[in-house]
């Protein structure tokens, strides 16, 4: 039984099972790989670092033209990555396993920044944070809001999304951020949130947004740090900015 149900590796276009792939796909691959060990990413366009990621979900096909028509939909290898999964299915060629293999080169890049900064004090690990949030964030089409907790200590201790919204709207209830802080014991908080466009300049709703969760957070004792605007290629600091 294959490993999933339409498994692109079963489509009718595909090789037959137990036929030798030929030499063209099977000495590609193997150079494609070579250059990968070798020089790592830096060596690889991202229309080939796909194809490595594809090798896996479609096994005995040429892969390079769905890599080309996913980079055409999306932009770029991080976009790819983080299409959201409705999107990614209107790609021709792209089916369950595709989209499993995507989606666990995204999990595991969040988890892998997650675990550079989690357990850690944020004033020794802020550019990690910082990368986390980009790689969690900086790429999704629609805006996300998160929060991070700390504790007396400055050591972060929770990071949690706390809503999802459209391409230019969250919505955010400085109350239910509150709370979750005295639930968890949580001293200090810093808001993280995206931009799709990828301009992080806050807008007017980011800002009173702020000043009511500081109101909040405040009435409680606890210390709101920063709230950071994630853009595509840069992020912004209220706290720098004097917002805050």
């Amino acid at each position: 039984m294959p490993l999933f149900q339409g498994d692109e590796a079963d489509a009718p276009e595909t090789l037959a099972r137990g036929t030798r792939l030929p030499s063209y796909i099977r000495d590609h691959r193997k150079r494609l790989r070579g250059r990968f060990m070798a020089g790592g990413a830096e060596a690889l366009p991202d229309y080939e670092m796909l194809e490595l990621v594809l090798f896996r979900a479609i096994p005995r096909q040429d892969v390079k033209p769905l890599a080309h028509s996913l980079l055409t939909r999306f932009g770029d290898f991080n976009r790819v990555i983080s299409a959201p999964v409705a999107r990614l299915a209107e790609v021709k060629g792209v089916g369950t396993a595709v989209i499993c293999e995507l989606k666990l080169i995204e999990a595991a890049a969040q988890r892998l920044a997650r675990s550079r900064v989690i357990a850690r004090p944020v004033v020794s690990s802020w550019e990690q944070l910082i990368a986390y949030c980009h790689t969690a964030m900086a790429h999704r089409e629609t805006e996300q809001f998160r929060v991070l907790y700390l504790d007396r200590k400055n050591t972060l201790i929770a990071d949690e999304a706390q809503g999802r919204g459209t391409v230019d709207h969250v919505p955010v209830y400085p109350r239910e951020v509150v709370k979750r802080a005295l639930e968890i014991n949580a001293s200090a908080l810093i808001l993280v949130h995206n931009h799709p466009s990828g301009d992080p300049t806050p807008s007017r709703e980011d800002i009173e947004m702020t000043a009511q969760v500081e109101t909040a957070a405040q009435a409680l004792g606890l210390v709101l740090h920063d709230h950071i605007i994630i853009g595509k290629s840069r992020e912004l600091s209220f706290r720098a900015e004097g917002l805050l």
